[in-house]
């Protein structure tokens, strides 16, 4: 059974940092691109960062700079380090499965086939 599962969410002030990290199985890891996208109170889900099976990787100019996205294909995770955390970084995160290699047009949703359940990153003083 393929599942994607979240972790290392949880509450940090304004310039901290997190490092979300998504646990994948069920499926050949390597052989696919991940996404991470996020969705705060009464917006839409939107794209963060997505990552190619050889490790090219893309993001939103919101989080350039500040954010960076890894895979460990030893251990089938995907990792989201996200440093420079502001107020309006506040979102459930979601990791997701394209069905290829690569990221394409990786801020759209529909590329996208599994999702996890998402975790809470609040950014708050």
């Amino acid at each position: 059974q393929l599942r994607l599962v979240e972790s290392g969410g949880g509450l940090v002030q304004p310039g901290g940092s997190l490092r979300l990290s998504c646990a994948a199985s069920g499926f050949t890891f390597n052989n696919y691109a991940i996404g991470w996208f996020r969705q705060a109170p009464g917006k839409e889900r939107e794209g963060v960062s997505c990552i190619s099976s050889g490790g090219s990787t893309n993001s939103a100019d919101s989080v350039k700079g500040r954010f960076t996205i890894s895979r460990d294909n030893a251990k089938n995770t995907v990792y989201l380090q996200m440093n420079s955390l502001k107020p309006e970084d506040t979102a459930v995160y979601y990791c997701a499965r394209t069905p290829k290699g690569y990221c394409g047009r990786w801020a759209s949703l529909n590329e996208y086939d599994y999702w996890g359940q998402g975790t809470q990153v609040t950014v708050s003083s």
